[in-house]
């Protein structure tokens, strides 16, 4: 535990990226149908309409391996110092927001894209304290 005060901000930037994409994966895959049919509703007028089940099973296995991977470096750190795997799970957390953004550029969403800006800030903030 003598890691916790020295990688007290990249600790709560991992336990804000757990809590963040492990609750989201969980919700997806706990409310598929429910998720699934506002999405369709929500892309129905883009090119992603017909891709809506695939989009989302790939963002909800991304966003729980985020939250696994978020575990895992919050354990490296306080036990050895190691923070690689806390890298990754900033850094796909990072990647997972553009994935997001995009869609919601795609759906026209702006207000909804606005709102991935400061769970971004924040991923990116962590590759940055972790790099």
């Amino acid at each position: 535990m003598q890691q916790l005060v020295p990688n007290l901000a990249e600790i709560l930037i991992l336990l804000f990226v757990l809590i963040t994409f492990m609750q989201s994966g969980i919700d997806k895959a706990s409310d598929w149908n429910g998720n699934i049919g506002w999405l369709k509703e929500h892309f129905s007028k883009t090119f992603m309409g017909g891709m809506v089940p695939l989009m989302v099973g790939i963002i909800m296995i991304l966003e729980i391996i985020i939250g696994l991977m978020a575990i895992v470096g919050i354990i490296g750190i306080l036990t050895n110092g190691e923070s690689l795997w806390a890298l990754y799970a900033c850094a796909l957390a990072c990647l997972t927001l553009l994935m997001l953004l995009f869609g919601q550029r795609v759906a026209k969403d702006y207000a909804g894209a606005f709102t991935l800006t400061g769970y971004f800030i924040v991923c990116v903030f962590g590759v940055y304290l972790l790099s």
